[in-house]
């Protein structure tokens, strides 16, 4: 008896203990996550807890679930090769959730699939995302430089293993989500110079994106800017003309030049997360400074949709930014 209690106690403590182990997101079969820095990461923040994920089932998207990976401290990518005939094309793909949490599936794995069937390499940014207070928690740049830090990173790794991914080195992109979309503004205007002292090779490649997709993205306008700024317990001054129109004037730390890249935007006018000003204002820098720029607004479709196709036009997104990539060269038209 004294021995089968025992066991049965040790059973269910085991069991207890397993179920305790918070799960962390994993690429599919053949895929591997890539550490992208080879010691720690420049400017840590603080984290609740370990990484962990969570099935999101009260915010359906297309009728489905989706996937949230929180406190983000040991960034990834994971490189998702061609699965036709490779275009020598590829793109960083920075899923979106707030600077707080990552829609890695939604946002993420699901875009690679599109784009790997189009003979374009994805490369699936799992960039550092803490959720620790008061927003902005990780925060955009500068608030927080650790997303832009990540996020150039990853860009010279890419320049760097090029030959080696078979990819052409001048037709690397990036693409992201609401503040994913805001990273990749940050990206294409903050590629001069690293945030971080260098720490190998691959951080003297050029971490300038040849073209950029900011999907419904953030953080852009005056406005958002310092409605940023005053959230988090240290302060931030947005320096800005007092005449500024905040709604359609840019968020002065997103500074375009005539050298940012070719870009492609897409919001929606009823978007009650990130305002379609955001977009708006990015536009109207891009097209003052002579940049190569598209952009779609729809009436209708709401906020954070990624892929997933609904009756609502702005779903069809995905095949725009296939023809544009063809009109800017980065893919046979």
């Amino acid at each position: 008896m004294t021995k089968t209690l025992l066991l049965t106690l040790c059973m269910m403590f085991a069991f207890s203990a397993l179920n305790a182990q918070t799960p962390t997101w994993q690429p599919t079969p053949g895929h591997t996550q890539i550490p992208i820095w080879p010691g720690a990461a420049p400017d840590p923040q603080l984290t609740k807890g370990p990484e962990t994920m969570e099935a999101v089932t009260k915010e359906l998207v297309a009728g489905k679930p989706w996937v949230a990976v929180e406190n983000v401290t040991r960034p990834t990518m994971t490189v998702y090769s061609p699965t036709g005939k490779n275009t020598g094309a590829a793109v960083v793909v920075f899923p979106g959730g707030g600077y707080q949490i990552l829609a890695i599936d939604l946002e993420g794995t699901e875009v690679c699939d599109w784009l790997t069937a189009k003979g374009i390499t994805c490369v699936l940014l799992k960039y550092r995302v803490t959720d620790v207070g008061p927003y902005p928690k990780s925060g955009p740049y500068p608030e927080s430089p650790m997303a832009l830090e990540d996020a150039q990173r990853t860009l010279g790794l890419v320049r760097f293993h090029a030959a080696e991914w078979h990819i052409d080195p001048h037709k690397i992109g990036v693409l992201g989500f609401s503040a994913g979309g805001h990273l990749v503004a940050a990206i294409s205007t903050h590629y001069a110079k690293r945030l971080y002292p260098a720490v190998d090779a691959a951080d003297k490649e050029s971490c300038r994106p040849d073209f950029a997709v900011p999907v419904y993205p953030g953080h852009l306008s005056l406005s958002a800017a310092e409605w940023d700024a005053r959230q988090g317990t240290k302060k931030f001054a947005v320096p800005h003309p007092a005449n500024a129109d905040k709604d359609l004037s840019l968020n002065p730390e997103i500074p375009v030049t005539s050298q940012t890249p070719p870009t492609f935007l897409l919001q929606n006018e009823d978007d009650n997360v990130d305002n379609v000003n955001d977009s708006l204002s990015y536009y109207i820098a891009l097209k003052n400074a002579k940049v190569p720029v598209e952009m779609h607004l729809y009436a209708h479709g709401g906020h954070a949709f990624g892929l997933r196709r609904t009756k609502l036009p702005a779903t069809r997104w995905p095949e725009l930014v296939e023809t544009w990539l063809g009109t800017i060269g980065m893919i046979p038209e």
